[in-house]
């Protein structure tokens, strides 16, 4: 079983894992310091980003071979911000086209899918700025980016969940829930029903 915890800075979700996911917890990825510049070179960056998210997801498969079940700290298939940056107006179209192409290619060889479950936080945005101000302890960059992002974010997973009904919850919930395993997760039918069914800008 693979659960994915999802959210803007400071809502709460890395917290929520390290209470309820301890050593099951595949936790985000850090930076990278061979990040492809967009601009320059947007095949490259699609496809570096796309590997990323496989990379992920691997470490969430062999953690779930491992102990059965694996708490992801942001979703794997992360390809929500590049599409939340296009209608925010901070990525253009052809990023996100660019992005889309490669992560279905990935989805369709089998090497990233669907999880089993997403638990998908919601918090206002001044105490989300009051919560990342109190944080000494972990730098936010581009933390008003991330505020800006989350309509956008909340309005993904409310498409996944049309299309996968009964697999996404909004809102922390006080213990881990249960959850049957997703026998489609590999379906590219309905990660294109998903794509399909977004706004447009």
């Amino acid at each position: 079983m693979i659960l994915v915890v999802e959210g803007i800075s400071a809502s709460g979700k890395t917290t929520w894992c390290a209470k309820h996911g301890g050593q099951h917890v595949i936790a985000e990825n850090g930076r990278f310091e061979n990040e492809p510049d967009r601009i320059k070179d947007p095949v490259g960056a699609a496809t570096f980003w796309a590997e990323r998210n496989v990379d992920r997801w691997q470490k969430a498969l062999a953690m779930e071979d491992i102990s059965s079940w694996a708490l992801c700290d942001s979703d794997p298939l992360k390809l929500h911000y590049i599409w939340s940056l296009w209608q925010i107006g901070e990525a253009s179209e052809h990023d996100w086209r660019m992005e889309l192409d490669a992560t279905r290619e990935t989805i369709a060889q089998g090497r990233i899918g669907f999880a089993d479950c997403y638990i998908v936080g919601r918090i206002d945005a001044q105490l989300a700025r009051e919560r990342a101000k109190a944080d000494t302890t972990r730098r936010r960059s581009k933390f008003e980016l991330h505020v800006r992002l989350q309509q956008a974010l909340l309005t993904w997973y409310c498409a996944m969940d049309e299309v996968l009904p009964g697999r996404v919850q909004f809102g922390f919930p006080s213990k881990m829930p249960t959850v049957e395993k997703f026998e489609g997760r590999y379906l590219v039918t309905a990660f294109d029903q998903m794509i399909a069914s977004l706004p447009r800008k």
